[in-house]
């Protein structure tokens, strides 16, 4: 078959992939059973086997279903990185639920909104985060909240917690009630919903992406196929990337389960705990953003750790400076395997071969099972040559089911079997694909996605603010940082501060603009709508200097 537009194989990678009809969850049951006391997770120092993560997990899906947990309702997790996450994640899908993956840093608003239109009833959260969860409680159909503290990892909590309160249920408890409780069998389809992942798209609407059993087990294959090197039970994944983040649940959480590695759990990228962490239990694998990697590398540690044990350092979210790729891998001596991927695809997409031939500045090749094209931009129709550029469009297994009840943006994004990324992109004569451009107005602050009109809807909710338009400024560490360009009010007078701090009490902490800009007026075209392309451009120049 010609197909002119995918990429070479010749890579030792093969393009065909047989994806099982099996849950999400069968990958831990059975990597449970052939390797019950491999340690799953290494977490605050303490090690948790394969066994007992899996009869946690049980315990935990029995507990939910008694309390009247079922099948198709939407779970929410709020959690940081912890081993609980990794037991309700495989729970909650064991029953039948989808999961509502919910970022531990959204205020208020951010939070209403999504469990509005996810229509989640049921929430486990860090117990630090009841009070935000308390605000919100009248205004969403959410009636169970489940609070964990960090140490139910290992000894369960059986203090007095919250017991007055009918409607919050402690999580040790829980797997208590659940561990005398007989499993539920639910019958379940690989095709239905297993996970929604809320993203802000081209519109800045956030939406859930729905996602299947089937994509994410797909994206696992896809990614543990990619890495043909990796011993089954003896990788350990270094993990610091958000679990909240499709990246961080398919490239640390379902692959190394898949793979019978460790995980090895840190709740945050801190780079003295890290290189910490590399001393003592030398990993073998890491997923992580650009921007820690530069951290590390530009430490004074480096050369003296043992991170010479990673031998493949997966890169995604943003694009990897060609100089600090370079030094990076001399520094450690092990390969960055940089990629592409979206929510809307798993997250996994494209990316170069860790072990076959790696072009730098080039995201790769599609992995197993992916096709990717270049289309006109006019009339998204056409395919173009090498070297054409225009939009990347993606299929495969991996590809979302749609967006949670919205049909049109649907519609626009799956269009003839194809994922229509918003991406400008090329490819070469070897099918090795690059980056032109991004959805224009997205954001890439160190790895965290920030679309500019959730940032302006809050700005105009400021009485002084008459006009605002925000977009990326470079920023030689996170890559992008978020500027807003402000026109007050006749008669209003502000400072940068001001504003500064009004984003603050409206919005997560990585959203919040560092910089702010104020002018008379702000371009626009004939039809009165603001140029954002024309402020991109008069920065452009000013990271030049």
């Amino acid at each position: 078959m010609n197909r002119p537009w995918f990429a070479s194989y010749e890579q030792g990678v093969p393009h065909d992939l047989d994806v099982p009809d099996v849950l999400l969850p069968a990958i831990l049951e059975k990597t449970a059973a052939a390797y019950p006391d491999n340690p799953a997770v290494i977490f605050h120092d303490r090690a948790i086997p394969y066994r007992e993560i899996q009869e946690r997990m049980a315990s935990l899906a029995a507990g939910l279903a008694g309390i009247g947990v079922q099948k198709g309702e939407r779970v929410a997790i709020m959690l940081p990185n912890c081993p609980q996450y990794i037991e309700a994640l495989y729970a909650i899908l064991t029953i039948g639920g989808i999961v509502v993956n919910t970022n531990p840093m959204y205020v208020e608003r951010e939070l209403e909104h999504q469990l509005r239109d996810s229509g989640a009833e049921t929430i486990l959260a860090l117990r630090d985060f009841l009070p935000r969860l308390q605000a919100v409680q009248e205004r969403t159909p959410l009636k169970n909240i489940i609070l964990t503290d960090l140490d139910d990892a290992f000894t369960p909590r059986f203090g007095p917690g919250l017991r007055n309160d009918p409607e919050t249920s402690e999580y040790a408890s829980l797997l208590q009630r659940g561990s005398r409780l007989p499993l539920p069998n639910v019958p379940c389809d690989p095709e239905e919903v297993a996970l929604l992942q809320y993203t802000g798209g081209t519109t800045g609407i956030s939406k859930g992406a729905m996602l299947t059993h089937r994509n994410l087990i797909a994206n696992v294959l896809q990614s543990v196929t990619w890495d043909r090197q990796a011993q089954k039970g003896r990788e350990r994944m270094l993990t610091v990337l958000p679990f909240f983040h499709t990246y961080g649940i398919t490239s640390c959480i379902n692959a190394s389960i898949y793979q019978a590695a460790t995980i090895i759990l840190l709740s945050r990228f801190e780079v003295n705990e890290v290189l910490d962490t590399i001393d003592r239990y030398q990993p073998t694998r890491m997923a992580g953003v650009p921007t820690m990697y530069i951290a590390l590398a530009s430490h004074p540690r480096i050369r003296e750790s043992r991170i010479s044990s990673i031998k493949v350092f997966s890169c995604g979210s943003a694009p990897f400076p060609m100089e600090a790729f370079k030094n990076f891998e001399d520094l450690t001596a092990g390969k960055i395997s940089e990629g592409y991927g979206l929510t809307e695809a798993s997250p996994l997409a494209i990316a170069n071969p860790p072990f076959g031939r790696r072009k730098v500045g080039s995201i790769g090749i599609p992995r197993p099972a992916t096709d990717a094209r270049i289309v006109d931009l006019e009339t998204g129709e056409k395919t173009l040559p090498p070297g054409g550029e225009g939009e990347l469009c993606l299929r495969g297994p991996q590809v979302m089911k749609g967006y949670w009840n919205r049909p049109e943006e649907t519609a626009q994004t799956l269009r003839g079997g194809w994922l229509y990324t918003g991406d400008i992109a090329r490819m070469d004569e070897d099918g090795y694909f690059f980056l032109v451009d991004r959805k224009k107005d997205l954001i890439i602050c160190g790895g965290y996605n920030v679309y500019p009109r959730d940032v302006e809807e809050v700005l105009y909710q400021n009485s002084k603010i008459q006009e605002v338009c925000v977009l990326g400024a470079p920023d030689p560490y996170r890559g992008e940082t978020v500027k807003a360009f402000v026109v007050l009010k006749e008669g209003q007078e502000s400072g940068p501060e001001e504003i500064i701090e009004f984003c603050r009490q409206n919005l997560a902490r990585y959203k919040v603009p560092t910089l702010v800009e104020f002018r008379r007026e702000l371009p626009k075209s004939q039809v009165g709508k603001i140029l954002r392309k024309t402020l991109r451009e008069e920065e452009s120049p000013k990271s030049k200097k």
